[in-house]
Formats: C-alpha cells, structure tokens, sequence
C-alpha cells in the first residue's frame, strides 16, 4: 500500500474501473485530488442475472490489461483485481469498507449504468463519501468554484477543493448564493461556513443575490474548469437525489461538475447555522497538516542562525521562576551555552522571578544571567501574583523581535525546548505565535507513569476550546508553558495574570490575527515535578473564568459580575475534614503598548 500523507485533507480515493465505460473523466478528478500516489484502481464487470458469471472470462482479461496500462501497477498487486458480479455495486461497497476508502469517485451517468445501481441508492445509503462526476472534468484544473451556502456536505467540498489546489496549484473561488428576502448577514445557513472562510485567505470569495441559483452558479462558472457542489440535503426519510438545480448543473454544463454527499446521515435543519458547522473540521484539519512541526526539524542550528541574520531578528529568552533553585541552573547552563556561546540563536537571556524564597536568584546571578523580580518592575501598577505577571512584565525586560518563555522546573532540559519555538518563526514570516506540546510523564513516588500529565489540559481547557473556540481544537496542549510570540503581536494582547495566561494570549492571537499566525511544535517529552490535585482544581477554576472572560468581549455580554469567584476547598486534616475559602480571580493586564512607560523606553 503506498502512503498516505499524515492529515491529507482527503486521503484514499477508489475509482471503480468499468469494462466498455468511459471513465476518463473521473480518474482525471481523482488525479487533480490527492495527485498520482493515492488513486486506486479496480475493475468490475456486470453480469446479467440470467446469464454465467463465466461469459465474462474474456472481457476481464481485456479490463486487467486496461488497468495495467491506467495504473501502471506491478503484476500481482491486489488493486488490479478485476471482480465479475450480477450485483457489482455489493461488491464495490465491500472494498470500500474492508480498504476504509476516504473517497468513492462515480463517473454519472456511465458508473451507475455499469454498477447496476440507481443514483438514489448510491446517496441514500453511502459506503464512504461519495462524489459524481460529469464527463467534462480534464487532465489539468487551473481554477474550481464551489457554489456554497453551509450545508452539510460544505466540508466535503471544501476538502475536495483544497485537496486541488494542493495537487495543482489551482485557485479556488467560493460563491455564496442568498435570496434577496435576506441579506448575506441574516442567512444563518452561512455563518458557519462564513467563519471557517475567513480563516482561510486562500479562497477568494463571491457574492450574489439572486432567487435563480441554477442561472447564477451557470453564469458565474464560465470562466472556472470545475465546479464543486453539495448533493441536495435531504431529511433521511425522503428519498435521496441529488437535486433538481445540481442535476440539471451536471447535465447541462460543458464544464467538469464534482457532486459530494457524505457518508454521514443528515439531521439536521438544512437553513440553520449548525448546518455549515462541521466546516470547521476542515479548517483545523489544514492547520494541524500545515502548522504543526518536530523540534527535530530545526535542529541544523548553524542553519536557523543563518534565517535569522537574513531576517534581521533577535531574540529574547525570558525564564519565569518561583523557588525552582533544583532546576534553574541546569536549564540556563545548558541553554546559555548551546545556544549562546556556541550557536548564538539568542540574544539575550532574562530570568523573571517572583519572589523566590530559596537560591534560585542567586543562582542565576552567578551565571551571569539579568535577574528581575516582576513585583518590583512598573511598581506604579501595581504587583500582582502570579506567572501571567512575569510575562506581561518580561516585555518591559526584554528586546528581542522573538520573545521565547520556557518553565525553569524542566528536569529534563535540552537546547530542543528552544531551537524547537524558535524555528517556525524563522521558516515562516507569517506566524506570530508558537506553541510548544509534549508526553508529560506522570511522578507518582519515584515512578514515572507515562503520558499521564496534562490533566487540567485534557479535563478543563481542551472541552472549553472545542464548545467555544472550535478553530482551536487543533492546540495539542494550550497550556503548556513552553511558547513564544513575536513581539509586535504579543506588545497589542491582554495578558491574564494567574493560571489564565496561556489560554488567554491563545484565544486573542485567535481573534485578533487569525488561526494562520499560530504554530505548535512536538519537543518530545517533558519531565517536571507534576502539581497535587488541590492545585490542578485551582488551575481549572482560573481557567474557565479566563475563558468566560473572553466570551463576554466576543458576544458583548457581562457574566463573570454575576458569578462567584471564591472557590471552596476541601482540606483534610488528621481524621477530620472541612471547608475552606480560596479567592481566584483572573485579572487582566492591558496590552504592553498601551503602557507609557514601554512607549518610551527606547
């Protein structure tokens, strides 16, 4: 089996092979797809019900050697089968299934004939995603319109469309058709999809009202070679088709036409928001292919350097730490001279403490790091606890265009937590944010459990993201502590002082600059001195007002006044237990650059 891209936007793609069907058309969409790797081949021959499945001995002998020459496959491999049936559609749904096929490609009107199978069966029970193709699609796709409005098969489409552009540099255009009764902002069919273009500047982006959408799409596709569209959306009860516009789109045009209709059952209301919802998919899908990197890709550091003079950056490490005298020299002697004496990645390197009780300053000091205590910096403000307050702060410390934050309780520290965040920032102008994610095993006792860390990730912050902000979903660990932005972006964000931090700046890069300017990077594993579970609690509690927070700027609504924000612990003592109160209260900084004294620290 060849393989497969990680994340292919579409993955497995079977064309059923037809003895004395023209089907040219469809290998070409097949092609355009997911290129020359992922296109199975397979034939099938019908055969009459009152007639020998023998008869057909010679006619696949000839379709075996048209798949040789289409395939260009070595003997033997099971892809070239050629399957003689009275019911060759059973026997198609069976390889579906058994090759788990991403996408089933129909040739209309010839498939159907061959496949003894009527169109209405093919959509009302689909063994895969399905998509119908006329006989006018070509070799090459230069431009694709995908007249959309939100409905449930606009994910599809959107995959099949940039699937295309992938393979073939193609442009994609999208047409959204909306009644003149209403206007592009009250047809709640397209703001799910609506949310999902905006993130995806690629696709250029049309409107037109009109109560004709067959004349209109017909109009707008003559100067496109492929049109993709949704197959009718209809309740599971009804008999399915693919509708009397799509039809008469698929007969009449001179065009290539791609019909889609998804494996998955349709329930609900076809003109409401939640119909183009699941269109988000594709968007986090895309990012995660595009955006998610390995600390081992950046490690020819001599050649990050050279990005890095090119691009005229520097770069800032900024070390939060709070009594963490264990670890912190470790992780500044070995950052400091990997990435600073022998490779100069970085241009500076600041250690922003809280108030440490033990050596950890002091420790610091003597290796020759600049120390801050975040209470004493912009005192005029105030100090606040917390480690959103160093960060915040470590702005007015720093210069660097690139500011890096790594945790100093890594036990396991390696020059990888830095040259990893580093280099998306130097491979892609682009991206203004990076986080980093990681196996955290799990210290119970002495032992190690594997992949058992990231509770409060897993339990709080990833549900809140997915109900949300579903373009997140993607972020395999939003609350990791190894990340970094570049300045210009960071300098115009809030920052929450406590636990909220990490969640806080994710969710405004989101909204303020798009899913396109994050990045994560896999830095492999991550060992630290894991927190009790009265902590993780206090963590989740901060989170979810962080989140609300949030919300409430988003939609212009106020909630957090209303609701408690003293927790109630429950402390064990001896034989006895009891009630206690805790204040967390997220509080948020306002953006760096509104701060006169940055202003006018140059």
């Amino acid at each position: 089996m060849y393989p497969i891209p990680q994340n292919a936007l579409i993955a497995k793609v079977l064309v059923p092979v037809l003895y004395g069907c023209e089907q040219k058309s469809a290998i070409h969409a097949a092609h355009s797809i997911v290129g020359d790797v992922n296109v199975f081949l397979t034939g099938f021959i019908h055969v009459p019900i009152d007639q020998s499945l023998s008869t057909a001995a010679v006619d696949a002998r000839k379709l075996r050697q048209t798949l040789k020459q289409l395939y260009k496959i070595k003997r033997g491999d099971k892809w070239a089968q050629v399957y003689v049936s009275h019911n060759p559609w059973n026997e198609l749904v069976e390889i579906v299934k058994r090759e788990d096929i991403d996408l089933l490609l129909l040739e209309w009107p010839c498939h159907f004939n061959s496949l003894n199978v009527s169109v209405a069966e093919v959509l009302s029970q689909p063994p895969c995603n399905i998509a119908i193709v006329n006989q006018h699609i070509g070799v090459k796709t230069r431009n694709v319109l995908i007249p959309i409005r939100g409905g449930p098969y606009a994910e599809l489409s959107l995959r099949i469309a940039l699937s295309i552009r992938n393979s073939n540099n193609a442009q994609i255009s999208s047409l959204h058709l909306f009644p003149n009764n209403i206007s592009s902002e009250q047809d709640l069919a397209f703001k799910g999809i609506d949310r999902v273009l905006k993130n995806l500047p690629e696709i250029r982006r049309e409107e037109v009202v009109t109560d004709d959408p067959a004349a209109a799409i017909f109009d707008a596709a003559q100067k496109y070679d492929l049109l993709i569209m949704g197959a009718s959306a209809r309740p599971m009860n009804e008999v399915a088709s693919i509708g009397m516009v799509t039809e008469k789109i698929m007969r009449e045009s001179r065009n290539g036409v791609i019909v889609v209709k998804t494996k998955l059952p349709y329930e609900v209301n076809p003109a409401s928001e939640e119909a183009g919802g699941t269109a988000i998919s594709v968007l986090v899908d895309k990012w995660f292919a595009e955006n998610t990197f390995h600390a081992d890709e950046f490690k020819d550091l001599n050649y990050l350097l050279s990005l890095k003079q090119k691009q005229n950056l520097t770069i800032s490490l900024a070390l939060p730490a709070l009594n963490e005298e264990q670890t912190v020299g470790r992780v500044i002697r070995t950052i400091k001279n990997v990435l600073m004496k022998r490779v100069p990645l970085l241009d500076e390197i600041v250690l922003i403490d809280s108030q440490s009780a033990d050596r950890t300053r002091q420790i610091a000091e003597k290796i020759g790091v600049p120390v801050y205590i975040h209470q004493k910096i912009l005192t005029q403000y105030g100090a606040r606890k917390g480690k959103g307050e160093a960060l915040w702060k470590s702005l007015y410390c720093t210069r660097g265009d690139v500011i890096i934050w790594v945790d100093t309780d890594i036990v396991n520290i390696h020059p990888r937590f830095i040259f990893g965040l580093i280099g998306p920032f130097l491979l892609r102008p682009e991206i203004d944010f990076v986080k980093g994610f990681y196996r955290r095993p799990l210290k119970v006792g002495n032992k190690l459990q594997a992949a058992s860390g990231g509770r409060v990730t897993e339990l709080t912050a990833r549900p809140l993201l997915n109900l949300f902000y579903p373009e997140l979903s993607g972020i395999v660990q939003p609350l990791s502590g190894e990340y970094g932005g570049r300045r210009k972006a960071l300098e115009q964000l809030p920052f929450f002082s406590g636990y909220g931090v990490e969640i806080g700046l994710l969710i405004d890069m989101l909204e303020k600059f798009g899913l396109t300017s994050i990045a994560q990077v896999d830095l492999q594993e991550r060992i630290h001195h894991n927190q009790p579970l009265e902590a993780l609690s206090k963590m989740s509690f901060a989170i979810i007002q962080a989140v609300i927070r949030k919300l409430e700027i988003k939609y212009g609504q106020s909630i957090l006044e209303n609701i408690n924000k003293t927790m109630k612990m429950i402390r064990y003592e001896q034989e006895r237990f009891f009630l206690d109160i805790d204040e967390i209260a997220e509080r948020e900084r306002p953006p760096m650059i509104e701060i006169p004294e940055y202003q006018n620290r140059i």
